[in-house]
């Protein structure tokens, strides 16, 4: 049967993981269909179900963090990492910009480049797919590339299983897995987690999230299948403040951050999310129809720097219609991928309100610039004030795809794709009051407004594939995607008469793919140039804003290789080495007048040269498993100006030490064992003051699960 090739296809991705990349793996996304990725002529890792089991991972985070090329770290030691792909997603501050989250197929990044990462369960995750650099057929407005996770399959016959963990700084998980074959036909599963963390070293950064989901699925007489989830999430998360220099020594000495100077001491987002998705797959002669269709409605409380944003009517629709055509061409089997996408965000009287509890200065405020009676020195809680601005907005995406996969000689595997999208803002709102970043205190508001921006994106591949043996490949591609800018940006640009057009990346690659019973090794050399990179500058006032004010070239290297000594020993490592510069850029350094310097040939802020992680393995017949996994960044300058750097750190390192037996699992997890005191993030602002935002000390987690 058709159904039971799939799941075969599912299950075929290795237990035997090497950190990111395992021995035999399997991507089901890169190319709309099960494929090896030593067959993919571009750089994909996937993470498979043993290493987000031994690894405990219950965030995304966790799962990437060690792929070469993804820098992956987390503020708020939560769902809501800060991810960059070869360097694009760097001018976000924090979340997702340029690249594309799915779940089963369902983007999860909104046209809008917003990501709602509390959306996901990883304990209900099977495996994830990293996809690197422009031109995937499944990324629309994402230039820096795909993370696609993928579920476990109703159809999976799949053990129920319970679960349970506790550990220090209040962390709990709770979760529950069952699934029932109803009759040869029908098929239920049901998923429940809560999870939770305290987070009593520093202040503000309690969280907990509850999820659920229903799946049923159908196969007909025809073998056609019909696949579908209903899924609720509630979350709540605080987000903790940010240090100067005197409070990063400080938690560099302790380990601790407290009573910081920050402005913005209450930053949060709680948000409730209900989703449903249903695909069908039937297949006709030659012909697989794969047709999708999904919604979601989703609201948020989220009080950022500046504003409390308070959203409670989002919803979003969209469908994906796909169709594969198995053929020959040149004598040989060739496979036709082509569809059309429409996805539609309409958010109604979203709300944006000044903080109601705050000092204003009257005290020596620790933060550099002007200061006024009406200056903010901090929040004193999240409690709504006056309302600020009110917004409507539609944004609208549509596009078709194609790509065609097939074999001149049987050594030779060629794959051209190219997609195109039309990407609609229409925005209308009344900004009644601001927050002025010059006077760090709230102004009047430029009133009415209207956003009414399109883009059409185009992005395109060319591929190759050559078979040097029976277990090397090499490929070589060259890709190129559009990005739009973001529907703030285009506010924050239009503030300044400026228009914002889309950025051109232009990817250079070319690799190396090893595939043996014990060895595998993944390489891959790259340049990446960005034309009119859609950047974050400041203005005459101080405030940030958005304009085409660069021009970046970005070079690599990545290594990912993993060597299984005996059946019970493994072990393996990666390494990046980054080389981003910017080509052209300008930036203001002094005002009054407004003095601008070029950045022509500087480094570009945060990515380290060298990025490295090693790993071990060990599953022993009699039950016991242990893994070590270390990782390493270089130092990164902190600004533009390329003045400081932040020397990064060496060897945080995991430990997993657990015992398997019959339907029984025990684990010890310990995070960051050596409790290493360091910044995940540090920068360097326009008015010389330092921010730093400290990554998670040494955390452990005592989890038991039974499988029945």
């Amino acid at each position: 049967m058709k159904i039971k090739l799939s799941i075969a296809a599912l299950l075929s991705i290795s237990s035997l993981n090497a950190q990111e990349i395992s021995l035999d793996t399997i991507s089901v996304t890169a190319t709309k269909v099960a494929t090896s990725t030593k067959d993919i002529s571009q750089s994909i890792a996937v993470v498979d179900s043993k290493t987000i089991e031994d690894k405990n991972i219950l965030n995304i985070q966790q799962a990437i963090e060690n792929i070469p090329g993804v820098n992956a770290e987390s503020s708020t030691n939560s769902p809501s990492p800060r991810l960059i792909i070869r360097g694009a997603g760097l001018k976000a501050r924090y979340g997702v910009r340029e690249i594309m989250v799915m779940k089963d197929g369902v983007p999860m990044t909104d046209p809008d480049s917003f990501t709602r990462f509390d959306f996901i369960d990883m304990q209900d995750v099977e495996s994830v797919e990293v996809q690197k650099g422009p031109g995937s057929i499944n990324a629309s407005n994402a230039a820096g590339g795909v993370i696609q996770l993928v579920t476990k399959s109703v159809f999976h016959d799949d053990t129920n299983r319970f679960k349970i963990g506790i550990g220090d700084d209040g962390q709990k998980n709770i979760n529950l897995k069952v699934r029932s074959a109803i009759d040869d036909n029908n098929f239920v599963s049901a998923t429940m987690s809560h999870r939770g963390i305290d987070n009593n070293w520093r202040d503000n950064n309690d969280f907990d999230a509850t999820q659920f989901s229903f799946k049923y699925g159908h196969i007909f007489d025809d073998e056609s299948t019909l696949e579908t989830e209903f899924s609720y999430t509630e979350s709540n998360m605080n987000i903790p403040a940010t240090m100067n220099e005197t409070e990063y020594a400080t938690f560099q000495q302790t380990g601790q951050q407290h009573d910081t100077s920050y402005q913005w001491q209450h930053s949060a987002r709680d948000s409730k999310i209900f989703a449903f998705n249903a695909k069908y797959e039937k297949e006709v002669g030659d012909i697989t129809y794969k047709p999708r269709f999904y919604f979601n409605t989703w609201e948020h409380f989220h009080p950022v720097s500046g504003m409390i944003n308070d959203s409670d009517s989002n919803n979003v629709f969209g469908t994906d219609l796909e169709l594969n055509y198995k053929h020959e061409f040149f004598g040989n089997d060739a496979l036709f991928v082509t569809g059309i996408t429409l996805k539609t965000d309409i958010t109604k009287d979203s709300k944006k309100y000044k903080y109601a509890d705050i000092q204003v200065y009257g005290v020596d405020p620790d933060f550099g610039g002007p200061k006024t009676a009406n200056s903010i020195v901090k929040t004193l809680s999240k409690r709504r004030g006056d309302l600020a601005n009110i917004e409507d907005s539609t944004t609208t995406l549509y596009g078709v795809y194609a790509m065609e996969t097939f074999s001149p000689t049987k050594d030779l595997t060629i794959d051209i794709s190219t997609r195109i999208d039309k990407l609609t803002y229409d925005i209308t709102g009344n900004e009644i009051s601001k927050y002025d970043w010059s006077s760090y205190g709230y102004a009047a508001g430029k009133g009415a407004y209207t956003i009414d921006n399109s883009y059409t994106l185009v992005s395109a591949k060319l591929g190759a594939v050559y078979k040097l043996t029976d277990s090397t490949n090499i490929y070589t591609s060259i890709a190129t995607a559009n990005q739009a800018p973001t529907g703030g940006e285009i506010d924050s640009a239009q503030d300044e008469n400026l228009t914002l057009s889309k950025s051109q990346s232009i990817n250079y690659e070319i690799g190396l793919k090893t595939r043996t019973k014990n060895f595998s090794l993944d390489l891959a050399i790259y340049q990446n140039n960005v034309k009119d990179e859609i950047t974050q500058i400041a203005n005459g006032s101080g405030s940030s804003i958005y304009s085409n004010a660069g021009e970046t070239e970005k070079r690599g290297l990545e290594l990912n290789t993993v060597y299984q000594i005996t059946d019970t020993l493994g072990v393996g490592g990666s390494y990046a080495y980054s080389d981003f510069k910017f080509v052209k850029f300008e930036e203001i350094v002094s005002y009054g007048p407004t003095t601008w310097a070029s950045r022509d040939g500087n480094t570009l802020t945060y990515i380290p040269e060298h990025q490295y992680s090693l790993f071990a393995t060990l599953n022993l017949n009699n039950g016991f498993k242990a893994r070590v996994t270390t990782k390493s960044w270089g130092s990164y300058y902190m600004d533009n100006a390329n003045t400081q750097k932040y020397e990064g750190y060496d060897f945080v390192t995991d430990l997993m030490l657990g015992y398997e037996k019959n339907n029984h699992n025990i684990q010890l997890n310990i995070n960051n064992i050596t409790n290493e005191y360091y910044a995940m993030q540090a920068e360097l602002g326009a008015t010389g003051t330092y921010s730093y935002k400290a990554a998670a000390p040494i955390s452990g987690m005592l989890t038991y699960s039974y499988k029945f």
